[in-house]
């Protein structure tokens, strides 16, 4: 009898990192930007808990509202300039469900900069509990030839700043 994994490619290897353990927010830096969002009806599902696809949406938002006002940067006039600001990987660890109505304080530092991307470790807590951590690899491209180009200075200087701040 033939297994199903054994026709179908490799199975995926173990995660072997450790499960990350939720932090608790005095013990992020003092100087990091943090985004208030309320979860609203929309997030949620029938049992009204954030619906999982709709963290995504409130990270790229906070990353939308964190370049104006903790990096100065005009994130959209990099769009329209050519400049994408997408994803090359996301990942997420949940710690303890969201609710319709909640208030959760989301914090993003700045993991590694890289030559034509940059890596964030957001952090979500409802008050000093963390609910979820995102890690967000952005990559900046440009628009029309759909390639990674190198960080542009104004954000390379921005982001080691924001770094710097809040080492």
């Amino acid at each position: 009898m033939t297994l199903a994994s054994e026709t179908c490619g490799p199975r995926f290897a173990a995660d072997d990192r450790a499960r990350p353990s939720p932090v608790g927010a005095s013990t992020l830096p003092a100087a990091a930007y943090r985004a208030s969002r309320m979860v609203r009806f929309s997030d949620c599902d029938s049992a009204g808990i954030v619906y999982t696809p709709r963290y995504v949406d409130m990270l790229n938002g906070v990353i939308e509202d964190f370049f104006p006002a903790a990096l100065g940067l005009d994130y959209h006039g990099f769009i329209t300039a050519g400049i994408g600001l997408g994803y090359a990987s996301l990942q997420c660890d949940f710690f303890q469900p969201a609710r319709m109505g909640e208030f959760l304080s989301i914090t993003p530092l700045i993991d590694r900069i890289g030559g034509a991307s940059a890596g964030f470790i957001l952090h979500a807590h409802r008050g000093e509990d963390e609910v979820f951590r995102g890690r967000l690899t952005m990559v900046t491209t440009a628009i029309e030839a759909g390639r990674p180009i190198p960080l542009p200075a104004p954000i390379r200087a921005a982001l080691t700043r924001y770094q710097e701040q809040c080492q």
